[in-house]
């Protein structure tokens, strides 16, 4: 059977009044009172109903936090960061995965608030019209977590993914490189896929490149869209000499791809991407990255939504990251 605020106050001798206080932290029990509630509650296992709690306060110290793909190294290091600077302000954490289908995401997005959340951190996916009206549902704070809207409506925490992918096509330039292919990812992103590619585009332009349409094939921002984007260039009459990986993911899967018909990074072919995983490390040869601060955004977006979920004053409700480029052993001079 449950055990109930009655059950405690019977089992200590006190009221339930009392039992409710020092359930709250409330400062106003004597320490001896305070030491028979816990003795008692103890002894018959006693757990404080979280949803009466949250009925009463009209809070429920609870965040929910959608996340795209749970299975991609990129989100799950954003939400360590998320999780440890919610530890430290006590709020709880509902992690939902949405396979980076938008109309799971529509729908976790109404479960969560449903569920009478504090705040929603939504991260990582493409912000479309159907999402802002899921948003505008919403009587909580939203924050946005490595991506953000169009229009900036909502408070967001990523990094500038379009300097991010010059910065990278500049380095393969400075190396010599001229002929330089791109595995972007879907220009329907706005933000991790047609922004980076216009960082491409960029890059070449300000070297005085020109843009070969041949020289960019759409991934998935997994490994194996990389494997199957490299083999197209593989195929090609005249190779391009390095190559651009919109995600490290596909960047070690073009690797691969090169290895396998026995050629070599960076002999071969010099490639770079942005992201900056653990696994770019790891990989042999390690991966050159433009690396943006998975850790720090997850970090920074829940200390965003702390604030706003205490209504206090947010200066940059918009907050940009630095990234930095980080050179490995897959990028040689021509």
């Amino acid at each position: 059977m449950t055990v109930t605020i009655y059950d405690v106050a019977r089992e200590a001798g006190v009221s339930m009044a009392t039992v409710s206080r020092v359930v709250n932290n409330n400062p106003n029990v004597k320490p001896q009172t305070r030491k028979k509630v816990y003795e008692a509650i103890e002894r018959l296992g006693y757990r404080p109903n979280a949803v009466a709690r949250g009925l009463a306060s009209k809070k429920t110290t609870t965040v929910g936090v959608v996340i795209p793909d749970i299975s991609n190294s990129i989100f799950a290091e954003i939400a360590r960061g998320i999780e440890d600077i919610a530890n430290m302000y006590h709020y709880n954490i509902i992690l939902c995965n949405a396979d980076k289908r938008k109309e799971k995401e529509i729908r976790v997005i109404n479960t969560l608030l449903e569920k009478q959340v504090d705040g929603l951190l939504f991260m990582g996916g493409t912000v479309t019209e159907e999402h802002i009206q899921a948003f505008q549902t919403s009587a909580v704070p939203i924050v946005l977590c490595a991506t953000s809207d169009e229009n900036g409506q909502y408070p967001s925490v990523d990094i500038d993914h379009e300097a991010a992918a010059f910065d990278a096509v500049s380095t393969l330039v400075r190396h010599g490189h001229r002929e330089i292919a791109m595995i972007s990812g879907t220009f329907q992103d706005p933000a991790n896929g047609y922004a980076r590619f216009q960082g491409y585009k960029r890059a070449l332009e300000t070297a005085g490149i020109q843009y070969q349409e041949d020289l960019v094939r759409i991934g998935n921002y997994r490994y194996e869209s990389g494997v199957e984007a490299m083999k197209y260039f593989l195929g090609l009459k005249k190779r391009p000499t390095a190559i651009f990986a919109a995600t490290a993911e596909m960047a070690i899967g073009a690797i691969h791809s090169i290895q396998d018909e026995g050629l070599k990074v960076p002999d071969d072919f010099s490639i770079i991407s942005v992201d900056g995983i653990r696994m770019a490390s790891m990989v042999r040869p390690q991966l050159t990255t433009v690396a943006q601060p998975m850790y720090d955004l997850g970090a920074v977006a829940m200390r965003l939504l702390t604030n706003l979920m205490k209504k206090e004053t947010v200066e940059n409700p918009r907050v940009v990251l630095p990234h930095e480029t980080i050179l490995r052993v897959s990028v040689s001079h021509l």
